[in-house]
């Protein structure tokens, strides 16, 4: 059955049932040693959550990462020969991985070390919103989803995964460009990162 995304999910959200979840987040620090920014941040490069490897199979490492868990209870029921999805509720989970000074700082590199970190929670934080659009949107769509002539519920459970797969592809896309604008010339991130080092 074909449906008109933007006008349904538009519809849809006016209607109290698809807010009522949450989203549980969590965060996660690791340790960095060091008593001055340089040796913190360079402890950052050592001890960072690795997100994958570069072309010559070393592993790349982050300054912060967000990583999220989703799981579903889902309502199917025949009806009359199609399937209705009645009710999709979301279980999700995100962590934001954050770096933390195993000891104590000098108050000058403790303020300069706040600010630092201020700036990287609230970069991953945007990611999590972008998470809980996304799923959002799976909710809109999801809740009330009819597919006719499907008494066994299995073209339904297809086009659901297809649009499913749309939306992480596009989520996926909007953080790696949302991360190309924070570190590159004039981002945010960039700017954060030469404040910490050289106080700027």
């Amino acid at each position: 059955m074909k449906r008109t995304v933007p006008f349904l999910t538009a519809l849809l959200l006016t209607t109290p049932a698809l807010a009522d979840w949450k989203p549980v987040e969590k965060i996660a620090n690791y340790a960095i040693s060091g008593q001055t920014v340089e040796a913190l941040y360079v402890s950052i490069g050592e001890k960072g959550p690795v997100i994958g490897k570069d072309s010559a199979g070393n592993e790349r490492r982050a300054i912060a990462h967000t990583n999220f868990k989703l799981t579903w209870q889902r309502d199917y029921q025949p009806q009359a020969g199609a399937c209705v999805l009645k009710t999709a509720r979301p279980k999700l989970i995100i962590t934001y991985t954050l770096p933390r000074p195993a000891a104590k700082l000098a108050p000058a590199v403790q303020a300069r070390w706040d600010a630092f970190a201020a700036g990287l929670a609230a970069h991953e934080k945007v990611h999590g919103a972008g998470i809980v659009d996304m799923v959002d949107k799976i909710v809109a769509f999801s809740t009330g989803l009819t597919v006719a002539d499907d008494p066994g519920c299995t073209k339904i459970r297809a086009e659901l995964t297809q649009y499913l797969d749309q939306l992480s592809k596009a989520q996926r896309l909007a953080s790696r460009d949302f991360d190309k604008v924070e570190f590159g010339a004039g981002g945010n991130l960039q700017s954060l990162i030469a404040a910490f080092l050289i106080g700027k």
